[in-house]
Order: C-alpha cells, then sequence, then structure tokens
C-alpha cells in the first residue's frame, strides 16, 4: 500500500518506482549516472563493451588503459544521436544547436569555420517552397471563418483535414511527399539558368562568375503535405570567401527564385499506374522570398532569427501531422496506436501505392507520409558541416579528460554494439537527469541575458 501510494505521488506505477529503488540502491549508481549526465539524459542510450588502450608510440609504454568490465552492467552508454525531438529531446537538443551554428554560419560568419564574416554583404534571401492543394482543408484564413464556416481556435486538432475525406487526393498527397527532393533538385537547376539568363551568360560563364549557395529545412504542414524552407545565398566563383559581381543583387535573386519555382522544367511528371490517373507535380502558388537582414531593422528576418527557425523544424517530422515516428510493420498498429483519421488516410495511401510503384518505397516511409528526403540539407560551400561540429565537440571532450596529441599517441580499441535503451527505472532517472540538464541551461541563457541588457532595460 505505502508503495503504491509513492509511486501515484511520483506520478509512476509501482513497478516503476520499484526499478527506480533498484538503481538508486545500487554501488555503482553514481557512475551509472554519470554516464547518462554525459549522454545529456539521452532517452534511448546506446549501449558499448570493449576496451581502448593508449602508447607512447616512441617508447611503447601504456599510458591510458580503459575497459568497460569495470561500468556498471560491463557496459558503456552513449548518446543515441536520434534528431527526433518526439524519440530524443536531449540528442534533439544537440543536434537543433548544430544546425542553427551551421545556418547561421551561412549567414553572419565565423572564422573558426572558415566562413568570413564578409558573408553579411552577399545577396541573401530566405525561401518558403510549398505543395500545391490537394483538396480544401480546414484552416485559419486571415479574414472570416474557414470554409465549413468555423473560426477555429489556434490549437484545433481539425485544422489542417480535408473539408471532405472522399475527395481529398491522398494519393496524389504521399506521391508529392515522395518526390519532394527530386523537385528541389529541378528548382537549383533552373535556379542557376535564371541566374545565367538575367546576367546575359551562359551557364559554364556563370560558374566563372557566380556560386549559388544553400541551407535548407523540410517541414510538414498541418495538411501533412511537405514544404521546404531555405536560405539561399549568392558567392563569388570559389565560394563565401569571394565577392559576387556587382549585378548580383538580392532583387535578381527574388527575381531568379521566382521564375525557377513556376517553369516548366522545375516539374515531376510520375506516370500512371494501376487505377492512378498520370501525375504532373510542381510547386505550389504559396511562395513566400524575403531578404536575409544583418541586425533588426523591424523585420523579423533576421540572421539569429531565420537560423533559430530552421534549427526548430530540423527536429520535427511527420509525427506532427500526427503521423508515427518510427516505420509501421502493419496495418494493425494504426488501430491499436489510434491513429487520427487524416495521417491514417495518408499513411494507407502508402501502403496502397507501393505495389504499384515499387521503385518508391513507398512502404518504407509510409510513416514519413512518403517523404523520402533528408530534413536538412545544405550546398557544399554553403558553410561548416554538421560532422565538424560534432568533431570540435569531440575534441573539447577530449581535451578535458587531458588526452594527449594523437601524433605521440597510439590507441588501439575494439568496441562492440551490445543494446540500447534503459530500464524503466533507468528511463524515469534519466529523464530527470534530462530535465535537470534543460533548466541549468536556461538559468545560462536568461543569466546570460540579463548580463547583455542595457541598465535599466529590466525596469
Amino acid at each position: 500500500m505505502e508503495q503504491r501510494t509513492a509511486a501515484t505521488a511520483a506520478g509512476l506505477d509501482p513497478a516503476t518506482l520499484h526499478d527506480v529503488l533498484r538503481v538508486a540502491a545500487a554501488p555503482d549508481f553514481d557512475r551509472w549516472r554519470d554516464q547518462v549526465h554525459r549522454t545529456g539524459g539521452c532517452s534511448d542510450p546506446v549501449h558499448l563493451t570493449g576496451w581502448s588502450l593508449a602508447k607512447d608510440r616512441t617508447s611503447g609504454e601504456t599510458l591510458r588503459r580503459y575497459s568497460t568490465d569495470t561500468e556498471p552492467g560491463g557496459r558503456l552508454r552513449v548518446a543515441c544521436g536520434n534528431r527526433r525531438a518526439s524519440r530524443c529531446p536531449s540528442c534533439a537538443h544537440t543536434y537543433s544547436g548544430d544546425t542553427y551554428h551551421l545556418i547561421r554560419a551561412g549567414l553572419a560568419g565565423d572564422e573558426a569555420k572558415d566562413i568570413p564574416a564578409t558573408v553579411r554583404d552577399h545577396p541573401r534571401v530566405f525561401a518558403t517552397l510549398t505543395a500545391p492543394s490537394f483538396g480544401p482543408v480546414h484552416n485559419r484564413p486571415d479574414r472570416g471563418a474557414c470554409r465549413c464556416g468555423t473560426l477555429h481556435p489556434e490549437n484545433d486538432p481539425v485544422l489542417g483535414t480535408a473539408l471532405d475525406p472522399e475527395s481529398y487526393d491522398y494519393a496524389g498527397a504521399v506521391l508529392f511527399n515522395n518526390h519532394a527532393g527530386q523537385l528541389w533538385q529541378r528548382f537549383t537547376n533552373r535556379l542557376r539558368r535564371e541566374l545565367a539568363a538575367r546576367a546575359g551568360l551562359t551557364q559554364r560563364e556563370l560558374k566563372d562568375a557566380l556560386r549559388v549557395s544553400y541551407g535548407k529545412v523540410a517541414e510538414f504542414q498541418k495538411r501533412g503535405a511537405i514544404h521546404f524552407h531555405a536560405v539561399i545565398r549568392l558567392d563569388g566563383p570559389d565560394g563565401p570567401g569571394t565577392t559576387p559581381p556587382s549585378w548580383a543583387t538580392v532583387r535578381l535573386l527574388d527575381d531568379a527564385v521566382r521564375a525557377a519555382a513556376v517553369h516548366a522544367y522545375t516539374t515531376i511528371a510520375v506516370p500512371a499506374a494501376g487505377d492512378q490517373p498520370r501525375r504532373r507535380f510542381q510547386w505550389g502558388r504559396q511562395l513566400d522570398i524575403r531578404p536575409v537582414k544583418a541586425f533588426g531593422d523591424g523585420s523579423d528576418i533576421t540572421e539569429q532569427a531565420v537560423a533559430a527557425y530552421v534549427a526548430k523544424y530540423a527536429t520535427k517530422a511527420a509525427e506532427t501531422t500526427g503521423s508515427l515516428d518510427r516505420r509501421i510493420g502493419n496495418r494493425e498498429v494504426l488501430d491499436l496506436l489510434d491513429v487520427a483519421d487524416h495521417p491514417r488516410r495518408l499513411i494507407e495511401a502508402c501502403l496502397d501505392l507501393a505495389p504499384l510503384y515499387p521503385d518508391r518505397k513507398l512502404t518504407a516511409w509510409a510513416h514519413m507520409l512518403g517523404f523520402r528526403g533528408h530534413f536538412s540539407t545544405k550546398s557544399r560551400r554553403y558553410s561548416t558541416t554538421l560532422g565538424a561540429l560534432r568533431q570540435v565537440r569531440a575534441d573539447y571532450r577530449a581535451a578535458q579528460e587531458g588526452h594527449t596529441d594523437p601524433d605521440t599517441v597510439l590507441v588501439l580499441a575494439s568496441w562492440q554494439y551490445a543494446g540500447h535503451g534503459h530500464t524503466p527505472g533507468e528511463a524515469a532517472l534519466a529523464a530527470t537527469i534530462s530535465r535537470g540538464i534543460q533548466l541549468n541551461r536556461q538559468t545560462a541563457r536568461e543569466a546570460l541575458r540579463d548580463q547583455l541588457a542595457p541598465e535599466g532595460a529590466a525596469a
């Protein structure tokens, strides 16, 4: 009875509370907590077993020896690295931060990342390319009520769902999502041609005068259709360190983006199959293009705002529409997890279309409503890479632990995968650690903001 009461007070079921007490009472709890804290409170850590040995390259002397035999459960826990906030908030926070720095470096420059501050003077726009319509949906228009006659509140779950599910083109919606990556590639190819045409150059001549760089992120609209947000920048021929020609202006870039988005080349033809007609996809009529400002001028399209916006959506996927955040084994799962009608119909459309378009892998990507591309991508010379940012973080941690110069030290290691995740009690404790880390971050941000605020601003 006492255990049940304590579990209820803690918001845990008795079995989970019992496991929490087991973990907390273990003699190696402090070391387990240290491991989980180093992962940032990862909700699904990867377990490794193995050893490493560091030797002096010249003398052969053993400098450092490590084995997981002395770790809790004989395992080392490392962060899963999942970018989805719905799967692991801790790792998603790290991914979001890396994306923010990657995008902002391409806007404001970062000498440490070999991006000069002069990129602020290059023509830059923030463009949003949307999906076409597949049928009317419940929405919140700027003026008046929805077509259904209702003034929907902002958090109404009906927003984005079909007004008439029987006539909505669910098949078209998932096929568009499935081909969106190719449509983006066609757009970027056409953009270069439009720029060349406006400059009176051939495409070969354009390469000698100008380079188009971009960083983009995909976002699911509430209706389940994918659209892209992209920072597009014009550089000199050798990338961000070179100045673009004087004729390369924001206005010219804006005009070229608009022309490329609607050009006949920027379409994808999908052949007829079974009961499905031939389709031709292109971007939707809603096209938003805004110049990126270096500093605030009353506009919300500043470098910081754009980087934060892109980073926010880099950790979200189709689960924001009510879909699932992992692959679907069979249709029965939709009943077991009580998936809402609109995302369910989109998922079922993927499963129904899979035999008709076997090369599109619609079954594997049904949980993503057909989308199979990368959520966050960039051109080669836009900025640094996520890999480089991770390496900086790894080098920093190595320096903290006193690891010596790799040129003078030989490291031998052997690692094996040994599972992943937490027991119920470990998961509850890891969530507490993660919340503590988040609170510390928030407190540090607020303290820094107060420190940088002008004197008397708080009053």
